[in-house]
């Protein structure tokens, strides 16, 4: 039984070596493939808006074509994709809104994320009003309904054009989503005019039942008046006019928000191993560089085709080879143009 026993015990041992080899050859196999030149698989970070959607296909696009690399998206909320940007788990964010995020300068001064590019600065918010309602639109035949309105201030002299039919006594302003900040300044900055006096400021109760409101008044040809931002679908489809407000200043809004928003820098970041990870798309991403306005033109594309982000990014590149292809050598635009046929 002795005896037995140990020659049991050694083929346990036996086939206990075997099996460290074997994991020790894959573990060698693995780290020659990365050598001989295998590309790691790279990982776009989505907060779940639109146009951070967009983006990240129209990038996706050219970094699986152009750069022959394979990606992947994480979606979550802003503060779980920017936590993952930061440590690690996400190498890419496309669309970072600067402003919105209370740790964005600490995480570049830390180091864990580089600002490659501005994306887009010219972002707007405020209070708008269709074009027509200013200088009409003859082929529909519509006459302006508010020929000097310029300001929000003016405002209060065209109240019943924009009346409120549940409170004909005053006129409807649209305001911004209950719950976020902005809706907050919005009624501070109604009552610093003393538009309070002749509007009611009306919350639509979610981004879908502002933008409805927009939709449904703008293709009847009706006055409307309230807050909206870009870009967006909205404002790629619809000829829309930002009211004009006092220029920025800190002390006016901190004096009753009685000036204009502050347009918010929207850039492209990495997460400090991209240099090291992928150095060749780090150097496309730092001349991504697109508009509020060509933003705003895909996510109306998207909206009334009913298309996929996916579908909308290869649009946008076939609609504006003349911009993309300075992002990038020639040798990657051609990869990319023959991907698009």
């Amino acid at each position: 039984m002795n005896i037995f026993r140990k020659n049991k015990m050694g083929r346990l041992i036996l086939i206990f070596l075997i099996g460290v080899f074997i994991v020790s050859l894959a573990a060698c196999g693995e780290k020659a493939g990365q050598a001989d030149g295998a590309k790691p698989k790279l990982i776009l970070g989505d907060a779940g808006w639109d146009s951070f959607t967009f983006h990240n296909e129209v990038a996706r696009f050219i970094i699986e074509n152009g750069y022959e690399y394979e990606t992947d998206i994480t979606r979550g909320s802003t503060p779980i994709t920017f936590t993952g940007l930061r440590n690690g788990e996400i190498d890419i964010y496309m669309d970072t809104w600067t402003s919105n995020l209370a740790d964005y300068e600490e995480a570049i001064e830390s180091g864990d994320i580089l600002e490659l590019s501005l994306n887009y600065g010219d972002s707007a918010q405020g209070i708008y009003v269709p074009t027509y309602v200013i200088k009409g639109d003859p082929k529909r035949g519509i006459k302006p309904m508010a020929p000097d309105l310029r300001t929000v201030k003016d405002l209060e002299k065209y109240w019943e054009v924009f009346k409120d039919e549940e409170d004909p006594k005053k006129g409807r302003i649209y305001g911004a989503i209950p719950g976020w900040d902005v809706d907050e300044v919005l009624k501070a900055k109604i009552k610093t005019y003393g538009l309070d006096k002749t509007f009611n400021y009306f919350s639509p109760g979610s981004d879908a039942a502002l933008a409805s409101s927009i939709a449904g008044a703008y293709e009847k040809g009706e006055p409307w008046v309230g807050y909206y931002w870009e870009p967006t679908w909205v404002m790629g489809k619809y000829d829309m006019t930002l009211l004009e407000d006092e220029p920025y200043s800190e002390e006016l809004w901190n004096n009753g928000y009685a000036c204009d928003f502050v347009p918010v820098p929207v850039t492209v970041v990495v997460n400090k191993e991209m240099v090291n990870k992928a150095s060749e798309v780090v150097e496309f991403l730092k001349e991504y560089k697109t508009s509020s306005k060509l933003t705003s033109d895909a996510l109306a594309y998207m909206q009334k085709n009913e298309a996929e982000p996916s579908e909308a990014a290869k649009w946008f590149l076939k609609e504006h080879e003349e911009l993309w292809t300075k992002w990038v050598s020639g040798d990657v635009a051609q990869k990319v143009k023959d991907a698009l046929q």
